[in-house]
């Protein structure tokens, strides 16, 4: 099974999305904003970090601090092979579709807020096996 990062703030689609990895057998750890999701990256990416390496981050875009584009443009570069799936909602932006500049900067796939866990999962298992 993969470890899977949630990066999300809205705290019960974040617990979610964690309860429904957690579900499937993966390994999940969650952060609030892309700094703290870059944050709990470094900490899993790290020589002789206790923890599994990020297999797949599942980021939200519209955050406070740091939002998802930003996050996945980092992401790439820290690691290029990582993969990625960026959702939203838009938020009080619901008219700006931002998704498919997600798809552009790196993201492996794309989900609209709001989704099912069959539709989560689905796309995880895709992007993982892909």
């Amino acid at each position: 099974m993969a470890s899977v990062l949630i990066i999300d703030d809205d705290d019960v689609a974040r617990a979610v999305l964690l309860r429904t990895m957690t579900m499937a057998g993966h390994e999940a750890v969650g952060a609030r904003d892309g700094m703290e999701g870059m944050a709990r990256f470094r900490e899993h990416s790290a020589d002789r970090s206790p923890h599994r390496p990020i297999d797949l981050v599942i980021t939200d875009i519209f955050m406070p601090n740091q939002e998802g584009l930003a996050t996945i443009m980092e992401l790439r570069r820290a690691s290029p092979s990582l993969k990625i799936i960026a959702i939203s909602g838009g938020g009080v932006r619901a008219s700006l579709d931002v998704l498919p500049v997600a798809e552009a900067l790196g993201a492996h796939r794309t989900l609209r807020k709001p989704f099912t866990p069959a539709e989560v999962m689905e796309a995880v298992r895709a992007v993982l096996e892909g």
